[in-house]
């Protein structure tokens, strides 16, 4: 459901105060950033984003919000990301190498005369260095976290440090088993979510604390998902909480994406049966390696169901695109499949020829997926993936995770459960439940509009 954006407006009181929002410079981090910059101005609130040079948004998308870069120093550490997969210390290196920037950009914010006093900053819970920042200008700090309640659980409960925590584990006869500190794991999820230990460790711990020590928490999700865990966190967190997602849904399709869209596949799905089309795409994080892109292939080939394959350049370890295809792959499956260098996921999921999503589990496009009723086949890679696609497989019951990663067989099996047999038919019921929720969670005198008009009035109190 999307809101009226003139009433949304309309019912709030004009505020004549200024919030500034500080985003991770990724993908998955920016998106929800600038999704929630568009719904507090529309609540009007005069909106004012730093940002790292690295990834920079394009301002002129956005001639409504007041844009200030900053110097980031990521180039220094960039080009070793092919090769670099722990994802921890490009973070780590951020909070160091942007804390005295942000520093000095946030102060002369504050003292240029004859603006609107700000309210708050609200920066991404990552940037844990901008808590004291906002302390020593006595300025309240909101975080945004860009991950699910359950990935917070998660990540307070997981024993990044100990070496019975499976980080250290050298055999992989244990990998099937349950992490006793949080049951809905496995050991080979656990596996997954860091290659350094330690800096996940350090990176959870600064987080987690100074959350604590925050003002407040938005997260990009709604009541009626997790329930249970936003009980139990409220608990281990008592700062105020608000769940006034999906942010996405508040607005038409739109992309603040940092890569070029491919759009003429639309057409080309207005041809295709209904729910019929297996979409798949990994996000713009993950890489693959030169076998797994061949069963990937193979697995979808076998199927004999139309698909759209969004491959990224780069995804394919060694690879510019799509050399590493199977031998005259195209040619095979004709006008069957699509393979495009990005999509307009959000227009793709909504459209009606899809039928289920097969997604690396990000929380944006786990999130989208639900919003249009849309089952998924989970291969996760990284950070908070491994625990989403837990949830959605084996909580929210609405999707198959492949437990052994890429392989032919058993990609056709889960593709096979989730579009042919009785068991998809199940999951797309209570995907399609969801969405009922959610739209009634954004409509008037839902769960999140009812977080926001509280977030509004709290920020307004400040």
């Amino acid at each position: 459901m999307m809101l009226n954006m003139e009433t949304l407006g309309s019912v709030s009181t004009l505020q004549s105060r200024r919030i500034i929002l500080f985003p991770l410079p990724f993908q998955g981090h920016i998106n929800p950033m600038l999704q929630l910059a568009n719904i507090l101005h529309t609540r009007g609130f005069k909106i004012t984003i730093i940002h790292a040079e690295y990834n920079s948004p394009n301002p002129s998308n956005y001639p409504h919000l007041t844009f200030k870069p900053i110097k980031d120093h990521l180039s220094k550490v960039a080009h070793e990301y092919p090769t670099n997969r722990d994802g921890t210390y490009f973070v780590r290196y951020l909070n160091k190498s942007c804390v005295d920037t942000f520093t000095d950009c946030l102060a002369g914010l504050l003292a240029e005369p004859g603006e609107e006093r700000v309210a708050c900053v609200i920066t991404d819970a990552c940037f844990y260095v901008t808590q004291a920042v906002a302390d020593d200008m006595k300025l309240p700090r909101i975080v945004l976290r860009t991950s699910s309640l359950g990935c917070n659980l998660a990540y307070e409960a997981l024993p990044f440090y100990s070496k019975t925590g499976s980080f250290y584990l050298t055999k992989q006869d244990r990998f099937e088993e349950s992490v006793p500190e949080y049951p809905l794991l496995k050991f080979k999820d656990i596996a997954k979510i860091t290659i350094n230990p330690q800096g996940m460790g350090d990176l959870a711990t600064n987080m987690l604390n100074q959350m604590k020590a925050s003002s407040g928490i938005i997260w990009n999700t709604f009541k009626e998902l997790e329930e249970s865990d936003l009980e139990t966190l409220s608990r281990d967190i008592p700062v105020p909480s608000f769940t006034l997602g999906p942010f996405h849904k508040y607005f038409p399709a739109s992309s603040s994406s940092l890569i070029e869209q491919d759009r003429t596949i639309l057409s080309w799905l207005d041809k295709q049966p209904p729910k019929s089309v297996v979409y798949a795409s990994f996000g713009s994080v993950a890489q693959i390696n030169e076998s797994e892109f061949q069963e990937v292939a193979h697995g979808l080939a076998n199927i004999g169901l139309p698909f759209l394959w969004v491959v990224r350049p780069g995804m394919v370890v060694g690879s510019e695109w799509l050399e590493s295809l199977p031998e005259n792959f195209l040619e095979r499956m004709g006008d069957r499949g699509r393979i495009v260098k990005w999509s307009p996921q959000q227009e793709v999921l909504a459209h009606p020829a899809t039928g289920c999503f097969w997604t690396h589990n990000g929380w944006n496009s786990t999130l989208e997926s639900i919003c249009e009723g849309v089952p998924m086949i989970c291969s996760p890679c990284l950070a908070d993936q491994p625990i989403n696609a837990r949830y959605v497989s084996d909580v929210w019951k609405i999707g198959v995770l492949l437990e052994d990663g890429f392989e032919r067989v058993g990609i056709k099996m889960a593709i096979k459960r989730v579009m042919m047999d009785k068991e998809g038919e199940e999951m797309r019921e209570r995907v399609s439940s969801l969405k009922e929720k959610v739209n009634l969670s954004l409509a008037e005198g839902g769960s999140s509009c009812r977080s926001l008009n509280n977030l509004v009035d709290y920020i307004s109190s400040f």
